[in-house]
């Protein structure tokens, strides 16, 4: 499984167009504006798989939660899930790892140890279109897909997320043909957005600059500089589609790309994903569901 995820990560920028590379990488943001809330190696995962699942669960999940069955024939997904048990506080490890390591912990009892992370698993998950039964119950959740509503509580978010926001008039903006900035005042991240009427592009280019805010201090040289508007405008394109707005006018230059290795792109992609979930989560918490 890390090795599918390293072969995928190393074709996207490597002997392909950039055209191909782009719409490769733009399916992945598809699966993870659906699932913002799995790890970017968990989306990579469902990507190479099944890219155009929607809901996934476990077999018994199906069956017990939903009244639905795997069909038969059906190949599983698979995924990392993580191990929760409990755990060593001294070497991290669960008392068995913990038994056959050197840790020289022993101030309480395993007994009495919490529980925490020690590890994941392979784990087998279906796709909803894998799965037939009773129909999935309606979410009653709150429509943040308009634009109109998505500007003020993208704004709002803003100070859930540390970060001071300005929207400025037309005629005030003094960054030239810039949309939006992200600057520092000593630690404290500002973002500059410039008013218009497309609501739709000014709340992405709000979601743009939080990600410079949330990922880069500014100080990078020229082709950092083009990777990592690469980044905010991946994080733009998840929150945006997570969202509901029509992002098919994202452009992804991934040549900024080519030089890194596997480890690198792993780590340029657990950003996006991390960022991603945490700007719509900061949202999340400002929609009141009715």
């Amino acid at each position: 499984m890390h090795d599918s995820i390293d072969e995928w990560l190393e074709e996207l920028t490597e002997d392909v167009s950039e055209a191909e590379a782009s719409e490769a990488f733009r399916e992945w943001l598809d699966v993870q504006s659906r699932f913002h809330d799995y790890s970017a190696r968990n989306t990579l995962l469902i990507q190479l798989q099944c890219p155009g699942a929607t809901k996934v669960a476990g077999y018994r999940t199906w069956q017990n939660e939903f009244d639905r069955h795997v069909c038969a024939g059906e190949s599983a997904i698979w995924i990392w899930a993580p191990i929760i048990t409990r755990q060593c506080p001294g070497c991290g490890n669960s008392p068995s790892y913990h038994e056959s390591s050197n840790c020289e912990y022993d101030d309480t009892a395993p007994e009495e140890w919490e529980d925490g992370l020690v590890g994941f698993r392979p784990a087998p998950v279906f796709d909803v279109s894998q799965t037939e039964g009773e129909p999935l119950p309606e979410l009653e959740t709150a429509a943040v897909g308009a634009a109109d509503g998505l500007v003020p509580e993208l704004r709002d978010a803003g100070a859930r997320l540390g970060v001071d926001v300005t929207v400025v008039a037309d005629d005030d903006w003094s960054h030239g043909d810039a949309r939006g900035v992200c600057r520092y005042e000593g630690e404290q991240p500002v973002v500059e957005v410039v008013e218009r009427e497309n609501a739709a592009a000014l709340a992405m280019t709000l979601v743009h600059e939080y990600a410079h805010a949330l990922l880069h201090d500014g100080g990078f040289d020229d082709p950092e500089r083009a990777a990592r508007e690469v980044e905010a405008e991946a994080v733009a394109y998840v929150v945006g589609r997570a969202c509901g707005l029509d992002m098919s006018g994202s452009a992804f230059y991934l040549a900024a790309w080519r030089d890194d290795d596997a480890a690198v792109l792993r780590e340029r992609v657990d950003r996006i994903s991390r960022t991603a979930t945490t700007i719509i989560d900061r949202l999340d918490e400002g929609v009141s569901i009715e």
